[in-house]
């Protein structure tokens, strides 16, 4: 496979909204969550719009929301204990727990993921899956869905000391799968991916049926914007 001149040796892919639609997981395990702490649930448009930077964001970002509805925001007034940061351990302790107590039971492997990924590895490419998900998280799932066998490495959220739409990780998971940027190709769904793509130096290609915090990807810059992992060879080809 060859992008810009340069010969592709492996292939970094994103986990959440490109080979495994999680807003079931995730959607339940907020809800219990929130249900803990007292707090009404939350939709599943509202995940999909957090969803993508790590679970810290997700978490402060669902907990501002709540405490900003007018039937939470009198009660906030009254008791100052209910805010994001007093509330944020117990909330982050209450989701790790609901979280791995169903983690994949509520997620689904998208059409096109298996034979993408077959299709990378047969083409000789070393795979790594690099995902803002803690890697707690990460491994189980991708051991429930049957996909961690493609995979050399997996790199969580906290596996480096900043995530997605910073660069580290993906120059960190180079360097572990001894390749240059410029040889690796970032597969994902969102502007964090592209982003991080980009300051890191490698080629990046976006599937269209991601979440991208609830805004279309085609307006993400990107190498090329596919429907399904399957399709990825064809879209390098066409670049030449």
């Amino acid at each position: 496979m060859r992008i810009h001149k340069f010969q592709l040796q492996a292939a970094i892919v994103d986990l959440d909204g490109t080979m495994v639609d999680t807003l079931g997981d995730f959607e339940i395990a907020l809800n219990r969550s929130l249900a803990d702490l007292d707090l009404p649930p939350i939709t599943r448009a509202l995940v999909e719009r957090t969803v993508g930077k790590g679970s810290e964001h997700l978490i402060r970002s669902v907990l501002a929301h709540q405490l900003a509805l007018p039937e939470v925001k009198g009660l906030t007034n009254v008791c100052d204990a209910r805010s994001v940061e007093n509330l944020y351990e117990a909330a982050w302790q209450r989701y790790q727990h609901h979280y791995l107590a169903i983690n994949g039971e509520f997620a689904l492997v998208y059409p096109g993921v298996v034979e993408g990924l077959q299709q990378m590895c047969d083409a000789g490419l070393q795979l790594a899956c690099l995902t803002n998900k803690p890697l707690s998280f990460a491994k189980p799932l991708l051991q429930a869905k049957g996909l961690d066998a493609f995979f050399t490495h997996v790199f969580g959220g906290d596996s480096f000391e900043r995530k997605k739409p910073d660069p580290l990780p993906l120059l960190k998971t180079c360097e572990a799968l001894g390749v240059s940027p410029k040889q690796a190709l970032m597969v994902g769904d969102s502007s964090n991916d592209a982003q991080a793509a980009r300051a890191a130096g490698c080629p990046v290609v976006l599937v269209r049926y991601g979440y991208n915090h609830g805004e279309p990807v085609d307006g993400v810059d990107a190498d090329a914007h596919v429907d399904t992992l399957t399709h990825i060879a064809q879209a390098l080809a066409r670049l030449g």
